[in-house]
C-alpha cells in the first residue's frame, strides 16, 4: 500500500527544466530503497522503461502521463506519415480522442527549423503537463512519479548536451 514519504521528498533536490540533473535516476532509486514499499519502487522503475506506453496500471498519475505522452507521439506520427505519404494507422500506439492542443504542440514542434529546438519544445510541454499532474501531490507516490519523469527528461538533455557532436556526425555519415 502506498504511503506518504515526507522525509524522502523533503530531502530531494529541486528539478528545473534546462538545468543539469542534480542526481541520476539510478542514484534516486538507491535513495528510495528501504524508504518506499517494493510496489512503489517498481512503479518508479517502470517510468524509465522504453515500453512504458504498453504498461497498463491502476496508478492514476502514471496512466495520465502515459495517455498524454502517447497522444503526443501519435500526433507526431500522423504529421510525419502525412509528409512521407504513408499510412499512419499501423504506427499508432492506440486510438482514441486527442485533445486539440496536443495536435498544435506536435505541429509547432514539427515546423521548427531546428530539430533540437523542436524536441526541446516538446519536452518543455511534457514538463508543463507533469507540473499539472503534481498539483495537490506533495508527499505521495504521485509526486515521486512526476519527479522521476522530470528527472528522466533532464537526463536526456544532459546526454545531448555532453555528447561528442563530431563523433555523432561521423557515425551518422558512416552509416
Amino acid at each position: 500500500m502506498s504511503g506518504y514519504y515526507i522525509y524522502l521528498i523533503s530531502s530531494l533536490p529541486m528539478l528545473h527544466f534546462g538545468l543539469k540533473p542534480p542526481i541520476s535516476f539510478e542514484r534516486f532509486i538507491r535513495l528510495c530503497q528501504g524508504l518506499l514499499s517494493e510496489e512503489d519502487i517498481e512503479i518508479l522503475k517502470v517510468c524509465a522503461q522504453q515500453n512504458i506506453h504498453d504498461y497498463k496500471t491502476g496508478q492514476p498519475t502514471l496512466n495520465k502521463w502515459r495517455v498524454f505522452d502517447t497522444a503526443l507521439r501519435n500526433e507526431l506520427v500522423k504529421i510525419r506519415a502525412g509528409r512521407k505519404k504513408v499510412e499512419a494507422l499501423k504506427y499508432l500506439r492506440q486510438d482514441g480522442y486527442t485533445e486539440p492542443y496536443i495536435s498544435h504542440l506536435a505541429l509547432n514542434a514539427h515546423r521548427n527549423p531546428s530539430i533540437l529546438e523542436g524536441e526541446k519544445s516538446l519536452d518543455l510541454e511534457r514538463w508543463r503537463f507533469l507540473e499539472e499532474l503534481s498539483t495537490g501531490h506533495y508527499f505521495d507516490i504521485d509526486f515521486l512519479i512526476v519527479y522521476v519523469l522530470k528527472l528522466l527528461i533532464l537526463e536526456k538533455w544532459e546526454k545531448i548536451r555532453t555528447a561528442d557532436k563530431k563523433q555523432c556526425l561521423q557515425d551518422l555519415l558512416r552509416g
